[in-house]
């Protein structure tokens, strides 16, 4: 059940995604989020920051339908697989918030979502702190996870998702893959 507050947030980020069909993101204003869906702008701001503070909320929505309900009766694959057909049903919105590389963009906020995901699976594993060279592997797989997502969107979402989901396991570092994949 989605609470009045989540209904309001829903209703921006589909004007959000109903105006990338036509706009870049980087030319959609606050304003325009509202005018589209008949809010206001001191509506906005009671829910969110900015325009981008708004992806990363809808993409959280994204996340946890998918990629955090692993270890809650989905494998790593099944998990990747669910973000895959989330992305393909958004493609859209995901080209384009991609598009932003700064310090409240969608890469780093993906970056920091599947980083700590990972990072809690690996404690829960060993049940001991994190060593350097585990964590230098882990930051290099998911910005290269992030990377390769990121290109899969902008060739139209080919190869699938399952083989996508397989192909970024597969590429996972033997190091990290002993670890996380039991």
């Amino acid at each position: 059940m989605i609470d009045s507050n989540d209904k309001t947030k829903y209703w921006l980020a589909e004007s959000l995604i109903d105006l990338m069909n036509t706009h870049s993101i980087n030319k959609i204003t606050v304003k325009d989020i509202v005018d589209n869906c008949g809010l206001t702008r001191q509506t906005f701001y009671r829910y969110f920051k900015d325009k981008f503070d708004l992806v990363n909320w809808y993409f959280e929505k994204i996340a946890d339908k998918s990629f955090k309900k692993m270890g809650n009766g989905l494998t790593l694959e099944e998990g990747l697989i669910k973000k895959f057909q989330y992305i393909r049903k958004e493609q859209n919105f995901f080209r384009q918030a991609f598009l932003i590389d700064d310090c409240n963009s969608l890469i780093n906020y993906d970056f920091n979502c599947i980083y700590h995901f990972y990072l809690n699976v690996i404690k829960r594993n060993t049940q001991k702190a994190i060593s350097q060279d585990i964590d230098f592997a882990l930051r290099l797989y998911c910005h290269g996870a992030i990377s390769m997502t990121i290109e899969w969107i902008n060739n139209d979402l080919s190869p699938t998702e399952e083989e996508m989901a397989k192909n970024l396991i597969k590429s996972m570092p033997k190091q990290l893959a002993d670890i996380i994949i039991k």
